[in-house]
C-alpha cells in the first residue's frame, strides 16, 4: 500500500526471497510489514530453555527448526495434543479469544489442520534476525522508533471489515467488490484466485488505515509481552468469524 492506493500483490515468493524483497524496500524508504506468523512461544519455554530473549529461541529455530518438525518431537504436535504440554496458549492469543468469545489464533505447536501456523511460526522465526539485522524493528522485541521500518505480528482475520468465508472464491469477489471497487482487474484476479493474497491485501488496507497507530506503537507493556510478543490488531476491530 502507497498513499491509500494497493501497488502491488503477489504470492509465491520462497521465503528467503521474500526476506530479501522487504530489505530492499525497506532500505528505501520506512515500511510496516504484517507477518503471518507466531513470533514466539509461551513463556514457560523460555524458563524451560534458560533463554532470556525472544532472539535467543529465533536462533535456535533456525538451527533445529526442522528437526522440531520432523516427526514431530514435542511440544509440537500433529495427531493428538501431548498430555504434559504446559500451555499451549500465548497471552497475546488468550486476549483476542477473550474479546471475540469462540475465535482465537492456532497454538504455534499445533501442526494439524487447515488453521495450524506451528510450521510457517518456526520456520518464520528464523528470518526474524535478518530482518532486524536489515534495519527492520521487530515489534514489540524492539522499541519502535518513530519514522523507522517496523514488522509486526497480524492475524489477517482480525482485519477483515466485517465477517467473510475466506476460504469461499465467491466470498473473497464479493468483498472485494464491495470493499475495493477501484483495484485494478489484475490486483483483483490474484485476490479473488488466492486466499492467501486475499489475506495480504486485507490486512494492508487495515494497516494503511491504522498507519498512525502502527507510527506510534507502544513499547512491550511487560518482561511476558517482551518474551511471548503481541499479535497487532485493527485499535477498532475484534476478530470476525468466518473461514
Amino acid at each position: 500500500m502507497r498513499d491509500g492506493e494497493v501497488v502491488r500483490l503477489e504470492d509465491g515468493r520462497p521465503r528467503e526471497a521474500l526476506v530479501d524483497e522487504l530489505l530492499r524496500v525497506a532500505s528505501e524508504r520506512p515500511v510496516a510489514v504484517g507477518l503471518d506468523f507466531a513470533f514466539s512461544m509461551p513463556a514457560w519455554v523460555f524458563a524451560r530453555t534458560g533463554f532470556d530473549a525472544a532472539p535467543e529461541l529465533w536462533a535456535l529455530a533456525a538451527g533445529r527448526g526442522e528437526r522440531w518438525l520432523a516427526g514431530p518431537r514435542w511440544p509440537f504436535w500433529r495427531t493428538r495434543r501431548p498430555d504434559d504440554l504446559p500451555d499451549e496458549w500465548r497471552r497475546t492469543e488468550r486476549e483476542i479469544a477473550a474479546a471475540a468469545p469462540g475465535r482465537r489464533p492456532s497454538s504455534v505447536f499445533k501442526l494439524v489442520g487447515a488453521d495450524q501456523v506451528g510450521a510457517g511460526s518456526v520456520r518464520g522465526m528464523a528470518l526474524l534476525p535478518r530482518l532486524r539485522g536489515g534495519g527492520i524493528a521487530v515489534w514489540p522485541f524492539d522499541d519502535p522508533v518513530p519514522g523507522a521500518s517496523v514488522a509486526v505480528e497480524i492475524w489477517p482475520r482480525l482485519c477483515y471489515r466485517e465477517p467473510v468465508a475466506k476460504s469461499r472464491p465467491a466470498a473473497r469477489a464479493d468483498y472485494l467488490a464491495r470493499h475495493h471497487p477501484a483495484l485494478p482487474e489484475s490486483l483483483r484476479a490474484r485476490a479473488e484466485r488466492s486466499d492467501d493474497a486475499f489475506d495480504a491485501l486485507a490486512a494492508a488496507a487495515a494497516m494503511w488505515a491504522h498507519r498512525a497507530a502502527l507510527a506510534a506503537l507502544p513499547p512491550a507493556r511487560d518482561a511476558v509481552e517482551r518474551l511471548e510478543g503481541r499479535i497487532w490488531a485493527p485499535p477498532t476491530t475484534r476478530a470476525a468469524p468466518g473461514g
